[in-house]
């Protein structure tokens, strides 16, 4: 007769805290004494299950609906708790989740749940949910969202690329220095309110920034309406019916590489090293990205003569990213990828004017006129050669040139100097929420229940 598998008796809740705390020799920093080390998973239900009618309305949360960047803002669909649940993570009001896969998990996709139809609700599976009803969750949002969180649990990711994700043993294992409940409300209302300026300055910065655009489009669209040179014309004697419409085919050579040039001649000499190859996400808005992914050998550089920059030209995908625009300036031997036309300047007319031209709202318009709507926004070269230019004489381009060129560059040091600011915030965030959990803030009161006895509840 088998013998009756032996019970394991039960841990007493002393026995149950020491296991739940951790040593002391594992504890990644000091804190103050009435605060505790304690394993996440010992703390929290991790995932847990909900109970409740089939035919109850519940919210659904797929991961498009989570916003990123520690704002907890979310949306949610309305289903049939029996639809909703059906192998997918379950959720109630008050729950902590967040992303469990890249990029969504460094991006900080996260959120405390509110507002569930019935407080009730499922989620993608690509969530973690964390339920503790005895710890602020205001202060466990805050927590999972440090970069210590973040970036310890990026080094624990596995799977495929694109489709990696953090170990569960680490969101189980992960050492979460535990205050009192009324410390942990003390740091959660510093937190908020420490970033609630930040996000305040952040917004003004960002009111500064779109300034500069909105004041970069005015410009633009004076310098080629006439306005911005009115002045030089009076003092020039130079009237504004000086000023003439050109076809960019009838002042400049425009060229690309047919499909069946690109796939005879190039592709089969794509190499990983020799002369670089311009591709469509190699021209930005103004601005050339000298990265290269693919390349021409040297050896038959000469032998692509169609292919081949060897002068001062615009470069303008004419798939994708339509409308962008910048110059090449000849100073390196390139060749022209797929999905790019070029344009050399043929006659008495700069290649900075026609740049910041099509640049403006007006040219930018001309260039995407004739855009097809297919799977990727494509022009045809015909399309770029029939953009008109209203082109003034050679001396009044020149001016205009100048006048944007130096105002443009003294905006430059400007917007260097708010976008710093602007990436100064989130670092300065970082740091905040780093403070925060070592105690850092000085708002322990000493006199608080030990954060030990809280522990002992939850257990």
């Amino acid at each position: 007769m088998a013998r009756a598998a032996k019970k394991e008796t039960p841990l007493t809740t002393e026995e149950k805290l020491a296991k739940a705390l951790v040593p002391d020799e594992e504890q990644p920093y000091p804190v103050p004494e009435n605060w505790c080390w304690v394993r996440l998973g010992s703390l929290y239900e991790i995932n847990p299950k909900n109970e409740a009618s089939d035919e109850l309305e519940a919210g659904f949360i797929p991961m498009e609906k989570i916003s990123a960047g520690m704002c907890t803002s979310f949306n949610f669909d309305v289903r049939p708790w029996g639809k909703a649940k059906k192998g997918h993570v379950q959720l109630t009001n008050g729950d902590v989740a967040f992303a469990k896969i890249s990029p969504c998990f460094e991006n900080r996709k996260s959120m405390i749940v509110s507002g569930l139809p019935n407080g009730i609700g499922a989620g993608t599976t690509e969530i973690i949910v964390l339920r503790q009803p005895s710890v602020n969750n205001r202060f466990t949002f805050w927590l999972i969202s440090t970069d210590d969180f973040i970036q310890k649990g990026r080094r624990t990711y596995s799977g495929t690329v694109g489709q990696q994700r953090i170990s569960m043993d680490y969101v189980r294992q992960y050492p979460i220095p535990l205050p009192p409940l009324p410390e942990q409300q003390r740091i959660v209302t510093l937190i908020e309110s420490l970033f609630a300026d930040l996000d305040a300055a952040k917004e003004k910065l960002q009111a500064v920034l779109d300034g500069f655009a909105e004041r970069r489009a005015s410009l633009l669209h004076q310098a080629f309406t006439g306005e911005l040179t009115r002045e030089w014309r009076e003092e020039n004697g130079v009237g504004l019916e000086s000023w003439v419409r050109k076809k960019i085919e009838d002042f400049a050579f425009t060229t690309k590489l047919a499909g069946f040039e690109y796939t005879k001649n190039i592709a089969p000499n794509i190499a990983k090293e020799g002369i670089p190859l311009f591709k469509g996400k190699n021209v930005q808005q103004g601005q050339l990205v000298l990265e290269f992914e693919s390349y021409i050998p040297k050896a038959v550089s000469d032998e692509l003569p169609r292919s081949k920059l060897s002068r001062k030209c615009l470069l303008t995908p004419y798939v994708g990213t339509i409308g962008n625009v910048a110059i090449f300036d000849g100073s390196f031997e390139a060749h022209l990828g797929s999905n790019v036309g070029k344009i050399e300047i043929q006659e008495d007319t700069f290649e900075e004017f026609l740049l910041y031209y099509l640049r403006s709202d007006l040219g930018y318009r001309e260039l995407t006129k004739e855009k097809k709507a297919t799977a990727q926004e494509s022009i045809s070269i015909q399309a770029i050669r029939n953009v008109f230019v209203p082109i003034p004489t050679r001396p009044e381009q020149k001016e205009i040139v100048r006048i944007l060129d130096d105002i443009f560059a003294k905006e430059s040091h400007s917007r260097a100097a708010v976008e710093s600011a602007l990436a100064k915030i989130d670092t300065m965030k970082k740091a905040i929420l780093a403070t925060a959990f070592r105690g850092g803030f000085e708002t322990n009161n000493s006199s608080d229940e030990s954060a030990k006895e809280l522990l002992r509840g939850v257990l």
